[in-house]
């Protein structure tokens, strides 16, 4: 016998089953090719609605002569019937429904390690995997440049930089760093020689004599889901939520300074808040002409939910195929959590806005290895940085992505290039960062003073160890997503899981599909997913002087980028796991419906409504409810100061006297058409007064159901000030929230 004859060192069937139940690195042996089916095309499409993904052992069978006959469907081997994986799906979904607090725990946890056990063996039996990666370019960058424009934007950017002292917009050192941003990307960008430029392909789409649209039924199903999202987040958008508390009258007033001259860079104003926000919020006011009132804000974060979801989508499509990234674009779009932080109109949504094109354009610019994309993602890095502070991770998720990319056999060929495109990606954004980086030299504490309060002891000393209290925030920030989102009621639904039972059961399955895909390929992708939750989330964990705050949906925001995409992966995965294709023997393997398929779509379309149905329930009813309950009804307080106005032809002598953890006095101007104006006349200075002439209005605390929280004082102070005056009780909407009206005639 000669072992170096290949008949010899065939594979055998027990060497095969063991390849496929083997869980680490080794090569898979699999069965070849058949002749016949050589050059046939491959029967899997990840980029359709419809993709799916055979195992590379499945044949695709070709006749062996051509014939005008009627052909036959010859039915094509695929993955086994997923049994194991539909119980996986059951039980996770019923381990989901139980984890709601405050009911118990412990069935809840006991069917996840079930299911999860369950969903090992279908990973194992290949029943529930995830779709090979996208292949990757071995290219190398050029390393060309255009130095003269580099040199000359050098001094530019300096001069910007000088110019934008005094915390202050002007129309020269805007001039200047634009002038300095645009010839530093355009020193760096790549042309292609064979592809018309911008400007060329508008001037060739305006000068066409017709357009023709294509619709087919991927294009209904797109505009079908788009509709469902654009209700969901602009739906009765003035009543949820329903009224606005103090960070709004502190943003309010900051885009009147705005208004009147005072286009600042950075708002000192209640610890401080970065520039976009404002502008944005201008705009709207602007193009809507809703002036300085709570709707303008809310408009303004809506629309920036609404634009991170293509990113969303265009994201998922890079890391997996159109079909995951329509499902995240789907489930973003109707899910609670990121509903929920783009409505209450600051500047949550700005985090997740410019995390999600900045992951885009990272992994794709990794992937095709193409410079001109880490100069996107410095670009969205550093507007990140002008939006919302919890935005100031992402350099730092930036750099894990190059850390795990570098070390990942992916980035063969590329290491040194990597370095350089990590450059790049810095620089963009440190010209992006010029306006607030002049302000941080000229005033470091009050830009720093909000996260410091957080992080250290500026407040109030930590309670406890500093590394006890992270881990322990940590563990809470990661469990957010399927059992206890934290107590803050002002942007989320206190004490329940920050995603739906589907899309919370869907985020596990996720989380161990990648961990399974990772064992298997080693992909530096796959834990680059699993990591950028964590570090997305930091922003609330690191709050270890208020350990109470943590989780917050708010500040860990940009995480559902991630989620969901993880989610998408694990339903696309399970569409995938049912759908089988049968060849026409006459059309060279044309695909066809199988009952399998039908069933594979008819399960989707149920966990998709079902998820929606519990959304729509989370946002309109329960939050809608439990944060009119939390909030003061300051919009009646500006309906009774504005009626005031209207019938005595001034609101001077109308004032609200300030109770304990009762209405910001600043907010019922805002109701009344006054957004700058303080109503407050504390107490001790109503005496003030009664040398005014005219009528008089005095809002005063109410609370028949509890004597401590009715300002009996100011009423009695009142009634002796102004005995002709009369006393009248305003029922509120929301129980609990009535006020008293003192009314003084002239």
């Amino acid at each position: 016998m000669n072992d170096n004859d290949p008949k010899f060192n065939e594979p055998s069937v027990l060497d095969y089953v063991k390849s496929k139940l083997s869980f680490g690195r080794k090569p898979k042996i699999e069965i070849p090719e058949s002749p016949l089916a050589a050059g046939q095309p491959q029967s899997g499409d990840q980029e359709g609605f419809g993709a799916q993904s055979l195992p590379p052992s499945s044949i695709n069978h070709e006749p062996l002569t051509t014939s005008s006959q009627p052909s036959t469907f010859i039915l094509q081997p695929s993955r086994p019937f997923p049994s194991l994986s539909l119980i996986a799906l059951g039980l996770t979904l019923l381990a989901q429904t139980l984890l709601k607090p405050p009911s118990p725990a412990a069935t809840g946890i006991v069917l996840y390690v079930i299911a999860l056990g369950i969903l090992l063996g279908a990973i194992i039996r290949r029943e529930w995997q995830l779709l090979p990666h996208s292949e990757s370019s071995d290219g190398n960058d050029p390393l060309t440049f255009h130095r003269l424009a580099l040199l000359i934007s050098i001094p530019f950017a300096v001069l910007a930089f000088f110019f934008f002292s005094g915390n202050l917009f002007t129309t020269f050192n805007l001039f200047l760093w634009l002038i300095a941003l645009a010839l530093f990307v355009g020193s760096l960008w790549l042309r292609d020689p064979q592809k018309p430029s911008l400007g060329r392909r508008i001037v060739d789409f305006l000068s066409r004599r017709e357009w023709r649209i294509r619709i087919t039924y991927g294009t209904l199903l797109v505009l079908a889901l788009s509709l469902i999202v654009l209700f969901f987040r602009i739906y009765h958008i003035q009543q949820t939520p329903g009224e606005p508390f103090s960070d709004h009258a502190e943003k309010i007033l900051d885009i009147y300074d705005i208004l009147h001259g005072q286009p600042h860079i950075f708002f000192p104003r209640n610890t401080g808040r970065e520039a976009i926000t404002m502008y944005w919020i201008v705009l709207v006011v602007w193009i809507f002409n809703t002036g300085l009132s709570f709707l303008s804000t809310k408009i303004a974060t809506v629309s920036m939910g609404l634009v991170t979801l293509p990113y969303v989508y265009l994201l998922g499509k890079e890391i997996a195929n159109r079909r995951v990234g329509l499902l995240a674009f789907f489930l973003a779009g109707i899910a609670y959590w990121p509903n929920v932080i783009s409505r209450i109109g600051l500047r949550f949504p700005l985090y997740p806005l410019f995390l999600a094109p900045a992951m885009l354009y990272l992994i794709r610019g990794l992937r095709t290895r193409n410079r001109n994309d880490f100069i996107l993602s410095g670009i969205f890095v550093g507007l990140g940085l002008n939006g919302y502070s919890p935005a100031r991770i992402v350099p730092f998720l930036v750099v894990a992505a190059f850390i795990l990319y570098i070390l990942h056999a992916q980035s063969k060929g590329a290491r040194r290039d990597a370095l350089l495109w990590f450059i790049i990606v810095g620089l963009t954004s440190l010209m992006i960062f010029i306006p607030l980086l002049r302000y941080v030299t000229e005033n470091p504490e009050m830009f720093s003073y909000r996260a410091l309060t957080r992080l250290g002891t500026i407040e109030q000393p930590l309670p406890g160890p500093w590394f006890q209290i992270f881990a322990s925030n940590v563990w809470n920030g990661l469990r957010m997503f399927n059992w206890d989102d934290g107590n803050i009621w002002v942007n989320s639904l206190p004490h329940r899981p920050a995603l739906d039972i589907v899309s919370g059961a869907l985020f596990l399955i996720g989380v161990v599909l990648l961990l399974a895909r990772y064992v298997q390929k080693r992909h530096w992708l796959d834990l680059f997913l699993l990591f950028s939750v964590p570090i997305l989330q930091l922003p609330s964990t690191l709050s270890l002087a208020f350990p109470d705050e943590n989780p917050a949906l708010n500040r860990s925001g940009a995480a559902f980028v991630p989620v969901f995409i993880i989610v998408a992966l694990a339903l696309d995965s399970l569409i995938s796991a049912f759908e089988r294709r049968r060849a026409d023997a006459s059309s060279a393997g044309r695909s066809g419906v199988t009952t399998r398929t039908v069933f594979a779509w008819v399960l989707t379309a149920v966990l998709l409504f079902w998820s929606a149905a519990q959304n729509y329930d989370l946002v309109f009813n329960q939050f809608d409810q439990n944060f009119r309950q939390g909030a003061w009804n300051s919009s009646e307080m500006g309906e009774v100061i504005k009626e005031f106005g209207l019938v005595y032809g001034e609101t001077d002598t109308a004032w609200i006297v300030p109770f304990p953890y009762w209405v910001d006095t600043r907010l019922p101007g805002v109701w009344a058409g006054i957004p700058n104006r303080d109503f407050a006349m504390f107490p001790d200075h109503l005496v003030d007064t009664v040398q005014l002439s005219g009528p008089k209005l005095f809002i005063v605390k109410a609370s028949l159901q509890d004597p401590t929280a009715n300002d009996q004082r100011s009423l009695d102070i009142l009634k002796g000030l102004y005995p002709q005056g009369s006393l009248s009780l305003h029922k509120s909407s929301v129980v609990g929230h009535d006020f008293w009206i003192y009314f003084v005639p002239g």
